[in-house]
């Protein structure tokens, strides 16, 4: 009975005690990741005027941001169980900020577009592993405090989003929504590196990285997604006036 105490004691004691820095850094990391959903949708038909493309296709600047987290979200998982949790969301972190700074300064539509898919790879770090540092850090008792913290900044960064935007738009232009989440992003980072500390006691996992089901996964929900945009009915569209210009010339071609 005394050596399964003193055992309990050493596991305790190598589960880091979650402090108010921390706390605070997963709570902003989590804020980040729904204000980069959320905070374009307002700028989206100045991103159509900006790059002379139709709305229709600007909306893919949040549909590849949504595809990006959907598709890695359980690989990004899978990484933290390799790796560890708290240097996944610190590479996480890293790739969200150096997307984000070239999303304010993409010349072009596509660079943009390239942009926002690496920044919602980020994005799958922030949100799947803010809440698996949380729960190997925090006591029973607590539990439930932090995960409604969590949960509710989630949805701040989810409402506060469009109005930021809109403001930030107006203002300032476009590249201003992305400019103003590089220091939030920088925050979230340096509380991270300072606050959050490695579980010890957590187990790593030597299963490899499902790389196939995480690309099946992308191509499933990619197809989903051009389902829903109407991409297949515009090709069919496409192809019956094709056939019917075709049809025309030859019977153009028969009269004469």
């Amino acid at each position: 009975m005394a050596m399964l105490s003193e055992i309990a004691g050493e596991k305790r004691m190598t589960q880091p005690a979650m402090g108010a820095g921390s706390t605070v850094g997963l709570a902003v990391t989590m804020m980040l990741g729904s204000l980069g959903v959320s905070l374009p949708y307002v700028a989206l038909p100045t991103l159509s005027e900006a790059f002379g493309v139709s709305l229709q296709a600007v909306q893919w600047i949040v549909t590849s941001y949504l595809l990006a987290v959907t598709t890695l979200v359980v690989g990004v998982g899978r990484l933290g169980d390799m790796f560890g949790p708290r240097r996944v969301l610190i590479a996480g972190l890293s790739l969200f900020m150096l997307a984000t700074v070239a999303c304010a300064a993409a010349p072009t539509f596509w660079v943009l577009l390239a942009g926002r898919v690496l920044q919602g790879a980020g994005a799958a770090a922030l949100m799947a592993l803010t809440l698996v540092i949380a729960r190997q850090t925090v006591g029973k008792e607590k539990m439930g405090r932090v995960m409604g913290l969590l949960g509710t900044m989630s949805a701040i960064g989810t409402a506060l989003g469009p109005t930021l935007g809109g403001t930030l738009t107006a203002g300032f232009g476009w590249r201003a929504i992305f400019l103003a989440l590089i220091p939030i992003s920088a925050i979230s980072l340096a509380l991270v590196l300072i606050s959050v500390r490695s579980t010890a006691a957590a187990r790593r996992s030597t299963a490899a990285f499902d790389a196939g089901g995480t690309l099946l996964l992308g191509l499933s929900v990619a197809l989903y997604a051009l389902v829903e945009r109407g991409f297949f009915s515009a090709c069919d569209r496409g192809c019956h006036r094709f056939r019917i210009c075709r049809a025309a010339r030859r019977n153009t071609a028969r009269s004469v």
